[in-house]
């Protein structure tokens, strides 16, 4: 039997509104559904209505003027709670919800507030305190597919027929290599050079650089066939990033042409998806990005459609639309650096809409939830702290059937006494995130 196509009732054709109801009503629920201005071609369907019209035996929400505008205002946003949430965008008594859930939603994933003026760090990034979320404290929520759950149980009172889609948990480990090695990469004025300042600053390390150079000895940041092995005994799905730009104060990574590192990156990419990890200047130079790009697959030897920026520099919607046209299809940079939780609202993958061009484009945003520099550099948590952090972000995301993904780095989980205890939180998080 064919099933029920919902009826999104709307007085005009709005852009906005089509791309977070395929967002809400498609990817989260499952519904066949179709948005109409014409009364006439509602038949006997379930119907939303999104206007202030009254229309029998719909489930009215009346809209917000956010998603009938065109591009990028300031609003004074006021949290309320409902069902133990905090939403925004109240509507009238009329209204079968006290929120817009399509204009709320649209506002958190297209990163609204990122447009507006803001106090960007010294990098040039939204920080988490300067968003609506962190002020409110709800950013360690899926606040989008929470509403939409509870906007799921209200709509199936309303039309029992409906038959939503049972989204599973699925999780993500996502690695960052920034610096591979600790002294292999590196051109011969810089071995050189390393190694004169291991002995006139009288550091231990002169012998351990040496043997490694000269290929006695294993280059001490070289964890990955511990990565790989804790990877593949979980039955973890992987992805990581390669940085292949110039070396800078920002990036580390050796040469594209460094016959170690391209071995490295060969090796990995035989097993896992390799994807760019632009160098900190390219989120904001695409003839950086374009040449960057060009050298990981020649490296791969393949088509690479994926990203992550190094630094997690974002300035929307300059940033993605490189990515755009330089033909990436999905990106990985979506969370803050100096928080860990939900930057966009969600807990899955979702379009990347450009608020200033008025239009869904194809680049796929993949949201992370956590990443290790996070909890180490910025929230100063031990590894204790950190693993139940962890936890309680994983259970968010099952809770909704949603992607949790983690960012690493491998100089994160050496067997030093700087990083004692990071293994452990990394082996929990993958025992703990098996569905």
């Amino acid at each position: 039997m064919e099933p029920l196509q919902v009826k999104i009732f709307t007085r005009k054709s709005l852009p906005r509104l089509n791309y977070i109801a395929s967002i809400i009503i498609g990817d989260i629920l499952g519904l066949n559904w179709e948005i109409v201005t014409d009364k006439r071609k509602l038949g006997r369907h379930p119907v939303i209505n999104y206007s202030s019209e009254s229309i029998t035996g719909s489930f009215r929400i009346d809209p917000d003027p956010l998603l009938s505008e065109t591009g990028v205002n300031k609003r004074e946003i006021i949290i309320s709670q409902w069902k133990n949430l905090p939403v925004f965008f109240q509507t009238t008594t009329v209204s079968d919800l006290p929120f817009d859930i399509f204009a709320a939603s649209f506002w958190m994933v297209t990163r609204y507030e990122e447009y507006l003026d803001f106090q960007p760090d010294e990098h040039g990034r939204f920080t988490a305190s300067s968003s609506l979320a962190c002020s409110n404290k709800f950013l360690g929520l899926p606040v989008v597919d929470m509403w939409v759950k509870e906007f799921a149980m209200m709509l199936l009172k309303k039309f029992p027929t409906l038959a939503f889609r049972r989204n599973e948990f699925k999780a993500l480990v996502t690695i960052d290599i920034d610096v591979p090695f600790a002294y292999l990469g590196r051109n011969l004025f810089r071995s050189i050079g390393g190694l004169v300042r291991d002995f006139t600053a009288g550091k231990g390390n002169a012998a351990d650089r040496y043997h490694v150079v000269s290929k006695d000895k294993k280059d001490p940041y070289e964890v990955f066939d511990y990565i790989i092995e804790k990877i593949s005994a979980t039955v973890s799905e992987a992805a990581f990033f390669f940085s292949v730009g110039e070396h800078s104060k920002f990036d580390k990574n050796p040469s594209w042409k460094n016959e170690e590192y391209r071995l490295l990156i060969g090796r990995i990419a035989d097993r896992f998806t390799a994807g760019l990890h632009p160098s900190y200047f390219a989120a904001t130079r695409y003839q950086l990005l374009e040449s960057e790009l060009a050298h990981l697959k020649s490296i791969v030897n393949r088509e690479v459609t994926s990203s992550r920026f190094h630094f997690l520099r974002l300035k929307l919607p300059e940033t993605y639309r490189s990515l755009v046209n330089a033909g990436i299809t999905e990106d990985y940079s979506m969370c803050y650096h100096d928080e860990p939780g939900f930057r966009a609202g969600i807990a899955r993958p979702y379009l990347f809409y450009d608020l200033l061009a008025e239009k869904e484009t194809c680049l796929r945003i993949v949201p992370f939830q956590v990443m290790d520099v996070t909890l180490y550099e910025y929230k100063h948590l031990d590894p204790a702290s950190s693993k139940e952090l962890i936890q309680r972000l994983i259970g968010e995301v099952r809770k909704v059937g949603g992607l949790f993904v983690s960012l690493w780095h491998n100089t994160s989980l050496l067997d030093t006494p700087e990083w004692q205890g990071w293994r452990e939180v990394f082996e929990s998080m993958l025992h703990d995130q098996q569905a």
